[in-house]
């Protein structure tokens, strides 16, 4: 099933130190920007807080985090499927946190297609998003530029060098998304350098779906990692 996306990723604001991203034992690290793009746009909205001469704040306030919970809700509504990379894990908890809007942001992370937690499901190992579009031929994300850069470049004010980091992952994510609904697979590079892939007979699936899957043989791995770790912040229903 083709649907309207919004494609959806956020920055956050403190830096965690460390190679490994724990972020958890470092929360809340706050939001410094976020980018939505909806099918059939060109250009990604960008959403920070603004200080009083309208420059970017040092973080988005819960006011501005509950306008974007707003408006995802809204777009929901009105027939648009979320879209994320790692969103279920990452950036939906990151949101209902920084927004007090648990149960809104529960629903529509469930609700929504998680590309990777929908690979995570089929296959037991996560992927980079970087590593899906290099696969698929696409762009990806600039050279020399990751996340867990942005918080810091954030707070020495390279302001827009973030939101066109954030804008170029929504769109990244788009494109990820229409390429394989066209081909009916995704493909990855793996660490080898060789590729990969899945199918994608039926299409992209939500997070609610992706649940449903089998568990995939995670024998080889040392130390698997479950589906829990990505759904534990869920209110319970």
């Amino acid at each position: 099933m083709a649907y309207k996306y919004l494609a959806f990723d956020i920055e956050t604001s403190k830096d965690v130190p460390g190679d490994d991203f724990n972020w958890r034992e470092h929360r809340p690290l706050g939001i410094s920007c976020a980018a939505t793009l909806a099918s059939g746009e060109d250009q990604p909205r960008l959403w920070y807080g603004k200080t009083p001469d309208k420059s970017p704040a040092r973080q988005m306030s819960w006011h501005d985090a509950q306008e974007l919970v707003q408006y995802l809700s809204k777009m929901t509504a009105n027939g648009f499927k979320v879209l994320t990379w790692n969103g279920l894990a990452f950036d939906f908890d990151i949101l209902a946190e920084e927004s007090g809007e648990a149960g809104t942001c529960g629903a529509c992370a469930l609700d929504h297609v998680d590309m990777m937690f929908h690979v995570f499901c089929s296959k037991g190992f996560p992927l980079g998003l970087d590593k899906a579009a290099q696969g698929m031929g696409l762009p990806g994300k600039p050279p020399g530029m990751d996340g867990s850069k942005a918080p810091l470049l954030w707070a020495q004010g390279q302001f827009q060098k973030v939101l066109d980091y954030v804008a170029q992952d929504v769109r990244t994510a788009m494109q990820i998304a229409l390429a394989g609904e066209q081909h009916s697979r995704l493909d990855w590079i793996t660490r080898k350098g060789t590729k990969s892939s899945l199918a994608l007979p039926n299409g992209w699936l939500t997070v609610r779906e992706a649940l449903r899957l089998p568990e995939p043989d995670t024998s080889w791995m040392s130390t698997p990692m479950s589906r829990r770790g990505f759904t534990a912040w869920l209110p319970v229903s």
